[in-house]
């Protein structure tokens, strides 16, 4: 049977700061310059969920996008909508919540709460010129 990926985006608004708390102010400036704001900055990011199958031979489908769409909502976007992710997110705490961080904790949330569903890829949309591909390795 064909392997086919398909693609959920699904959106949300976060805040955060870029910083290494073990790096002075003036390191920290210099390597994050803008994202290291100390009262915070945000992003309206796009999430893109990518799970890959042979399709069902009843339905056509790898899986219900529907269905995707409710767990990484669950799991994921309901958690981080509207929230800081150095303060508000606790499966954030202590880590430093550059784009690169923030993709692969999203893996590690989504990857066991969408099985059978194989997730293959994610990309995570900071800005319209920036984002980060990640498919957990």
């Amino acid at each position: 049977m064909p392997q086919v990926t398909v693609t959920r985006l699904l959106r949300f608004n976060a805040a955060h700061r870029v910083h290494n708390p073990a790096l002075s102010d003036e390191e920290n400036i210099r390597l994050f310059g803008k994202c290291n704001n100390p009262n915070w900055h945000g992003h309206n990011y796009t999430l893109e969920v990518s799970v890959t199958g042979e399709p069902d031979s009843i339905t056509g489908y790898v899986v219900d996008l529907g269905v995707v769409k409710k767990i990484v909502e669950r799991e994921y976007v309901d958690l981080v909508d509207h929230k800081n992710f150095n303060l508000d997110v606790p499966f954030m705490a202590g880590v430093n919540p550059t784009t690169e961080n923030i993709i692969v904790a999203c893996w590690r949330r989504l990857e066991p709460a969408l099985k059978p569903a194989q997730l293959t890829h994610l990309r995570l949309w900071e800005t319209e010129n920036n984002y980060v591909d990640y498919e957990g390795r």
